[in-house]
């Protein structure tokens, strides 16, 4: 098996998802929590030599020692590396390593390495999800040549995927909450002599497509970013009208400047348009690893392979860290990360002939027990591999929620690297579920009050 994404495993499923249709027939919707399939898809078999176990419905219990509204305890603390991976003895396990992974072992060769770790597929979502993504699999469709979702209801519409364009769709609406959530978090754009300085966030969001009364049948969700640190950023405000079909119905977009006190539209938000406080390190469509209208690029399903990627990452969100103990100049310190071998969706992308994008290619990888693209390789216009980015996953256990402990996005050629979702440095547990609002309260008319200082 090679490095080249080309690699596939489990070739009769992957044959059976490359013919089927989008919306699957109800006897391939039965055989979804069956002996073959996880409730959303992924394989619920180890793999033959027992070093990715089989999925046994995701972390028992809560641990020990958890007490509501603290931080999350890691259910694996005591547990030590198998092995690490270096830029010395990367040969060895090329197999399940990326394109980029192995650039970033040749760029830092001194410092960086990947601590591998027993692989735990801890992944799980709550039993209703389970039951109304097997309900919605055979009504799902995409339409709008895949841009765009009619009856969408489930948050893995395609469980069985049949091209690239599925796939993707799976990580975009993937679970993150039953309606709505609220969250505090850093970004953290670092210079390549290891300089930072973070940018505190506070989000919101609702899923309008996850509401029983949705009055906007193309809208996925509605989402407030405000900025509350430092000073000089200090209660400007990002409001975001998230369409499903955006083709249809572009995505529509806000921005509140505290300092001029006024709101005006922004349509650069998306697509290559520059992340907020990035540095410019991300695009839009970077934030949560890929976000965004899909029709500037041709996507294709390559198949399945056996990856380490970043896995059940608590050591990140220690809160007894400060951003310092974790930022190191190229790279966060190895010793707070953690790999695991899991199974992985590859999607490449292409941008269409015509189209205008800052990337030219974009290389995914997506966990098939979760849909979280879990790390991509990015190419520029010449061919050449440019930026390598991460997602460290974790299980927020509590709620049957899987998410990230951050992102990373590591630009080859400058050195520097952009972390975004650490919140060390703040009290307490920083998200929130259950929250709770109105449509009115993500209008451009609320921008004002929530840019406040």
């Amino acid at each position: 098996m090679q490095t080249s994404i080309k690699t596939l495993i489990t070739a009769g499923l992957l044959g059976l998802a490359l013919t089927a249709q989008a919306k699957i027939t109800p006897e391939q919707a039965a055989r979804l929590g069956g002996d073959e399939l996880t409730p959303i898809g992924a394989e619920r078999a180890g793999n033959a030599d027992g070093t990715i176990p089989a999925w046994t419905g995701g972390l028992p219990a809560v641990p020990a020692g958890y007490k509501p509204g603290d931080r999350l305890v890691n259910p694996y603390a005591d547990e030590k590396p198998l092995f690490e991976i270096t830029a010395q003895n990367y040969q060895q396990y090329e197999q399940g390593l990326s394109v980029g992974q192995i650039a970033l072992l040749k760029r830092y060769p001194d410092t960086y390495r990947m601590p591998v770790y027993t692989t735990h597929r801890s992944a799980k979502l709550p039993e209703s999800e389970y039951a109304a993504i097997k309900e919605w699999s055979t009504q799902t469709d995409t339409v709008s040549d895949g841009n765009g979702l009619v009856n969408y209801r489930a948050s893995v519409p395609f469980p069985i995927p049949a091209n690239g364009i599925e796939v993707i769709w799976n990580h975009v609406t993937r679970y993150r909450t039953a309606l709505g959530f609220k969250r505090r978090y850093t970004q953290i754009p670092v210079q390549a002599n290891g300089a930072f300085s973070p940018v505190l966030f506070e989000e919101s969001a609702i899923y309008a497509a996850r509401m029983p009364d949705n009055p906007y049948p193309n809208r996925l969700f509605v989402f407030l970013q405000r900025v509350l640190a430092p000073a000089r950023l200090e209660g400007d405000v990002l409001l975001v009208h998230e369409n499903i079909d955006q083709v249809k119905e572009p995505r529509s977009a806000w921005v509140y400047n505290a300092g001029q006190r006024r709101v005006r539209r922004a349509p650069n938000v998306s697509y290559d348009g520059p992340g907020t406080a990035a540095d410019g390190l991300r695009t839009s469509d970077d934030l949560d690893m890929y976000n965004g209208a899909p029709d500037r690029y041709d996507w294709n399903l390559v198949g399945k392979r056996e990856m380490y990627i970043p896995y059940n990452s608590y050591k990140l969100r220690d809160g007894t860290l400060k951003y310092a103990d974790i930022i190191l100049p190229g790279h966060m310190k190895p010793d707070y990360l953690r790999f695991e071998l899991h199974r992985v969706w590859v999607v490449e992308a292409t941008l269409k002939p015509g189209a205008r994008h800052i990337y030219a290619k974009r290389v995914f990888y997506i966990d098939e027990d979760t849909w979280q693209i879990a790390a991509e390789d990015i190419y520029d216009g010449r061919g050449e591999l440019w930026r390598v980015r991460d997602n460290h996953e974790m299980m927020h256990y509590q709620v049957s929620i899987p998410w990230t402990a951050a992102e990373t996005s590591h630009d080859l050629n400058s050195g520097r690297y952009l972390v975004t979702g650490l919140d060390n440095e703040e009290s307490g547990y920083q998200y929130d579920f259950d929250f709770q609002a109105d449509f009115e309260d993500f209008t451009p008319a609320a921008l004002r009050r929530a840019g406040r200082r």
